[in-house]
């Protein structure tokens, strides 16, 4: 049986940790808060991730900094936010790649318990895109012409084990083609490569193509949603367009350190549902081809842990094996 002073002390002590928790997130944040990108500039992860990080500075009243911390598929960045204090003063950017990592890599940090849900931000469907000086107008032709020169033709990705190239992988095991992986160190380098026409395709994220798209550089044969999106309504989706029932759809999402206080975690919530409900950032999202979403930091850490064995399977089956 307990000592009643034991039994008070405790009390004691875990009221102080509850009353100092709720003073931090009171007077959070007492200076510049990181956002660190694990990719470099140029991707989806660093379009959303600045515009987020943006709005967030007006909200929380300091300066919310993007931090591009590229390499190894998004592994550097990565660890070095799970290494950091947990005060919320130092968060990370998820997306996709995320859910990957468990299954390609041995990791310098366990994805399942080094970070806390914070908030979804946002979803976005891949584009397939090519060239504009293949000789191709619609993904019939462009399986076609891969049909008759196995091998030869190229595709882009931000590097093994990124959505990019899970998406890539995904359309090649359904279209049965032969196409030659190129990775790179971020979306931005490889999706400048194929506009330089180096390599021919690059299946990313329709907020980073969408420009390119626009410009001319890029030629859009198909969208991995699974209807058309609004933002380019006379292109097909991939499965209506050659491979049925393709289906690739990015993510994006902000986590903080594990031990992070609940406080700290609650606010940066309800400062986020706020950004993401206003119609400036809807635009925004719909502009670039993506949609803003939100759900609970429970809901979001649920999310994460199906999208993992979702995407597992698809490594399993495609071989991917890290380089």
């Amino acid at each position: 049986m307990k000592h009643p002073k034991t039994t008070r002390s405790v009390m004691l002590a875990l009221l102080l940790a509850l009353f100092t928790a709720v003073a931090a997130a009171q007077s959070y944040p007492t200076k510049p808060v990181r956002l660190i990108i694990p990719f470099p500039p140029g991707g989806s992860n660093d379009v959303v991730g600045r515009m987020i990080a943006f709005q967030l500075s007006e909200r929380l009243g300091r300066q919310v900094v993007a931090d591009n911390q590229g390499g190894a598929g998004g592994i550097i960045g990565t660890e070095a936010a799970a290494k950091s204090t947990p005060d919320g003063h130092t968060l990370l950017l998820i997306s996709s790649a995320y859910a990957f990592g468990a299954s390609m890599y041995k990791l310098p940090y366990d994805p399942a318990t080094a970070f806390a849900p914070v908030a979804l931000l946002g979803t976005g469907p891949v584009v397939l895109a090519v060239n504009s000086k293949l000789p191709v107008d619609s993904l019939k032709e462009l399986i076609a012409l891969a049909k008759r020169k196995p091998g030869e033709l190229n595709y882009a990705s931000a590097g093994v084990g990124s959505f990019q190239h899970l998406a890539s992988a995904l359309f090649k095991l359904q279209s049965g083609l032969d196409i030659v992986h190129v990775p790179f160190k971020g979306g931005g380098p490889a999706m400048m490569d194929v506009i330089a026409g180096n390599t021919q395709i690059a299946i990313g994220s329709l907020i980073q193509t969408l420009p390119h798209i626009r410009s001319g550089r890029l030629r859009a044969l198909g969208v991995g949603s699974t209807k058309r999106v609004p933002v380019l309504p006379d292109l097909p989706t991939i499965s209506e367009a050659g491979v049925p029932g393709y289906e690739a759809t990015n993510w994006w999402g902000m986590v903080a350190p594990a031990g992070t206080p609940r406080p700290v975690i609650e606010r940066l919530h309800r400062e986020l549902s706020v950004i993401l409900a206003s119609s400036e950032t809807k635009k925004r999202f719909e502009t670039e081809g993506g949609e803003a979403a939100q759900m609970s930091s429970e809901e979001f850490g649920r999310f994460i842990a199906a999208e993992t064995v979702k995407w597992a399977k698809v490594v399993k089956e495609a071989g991917i094996k890290p380089e």
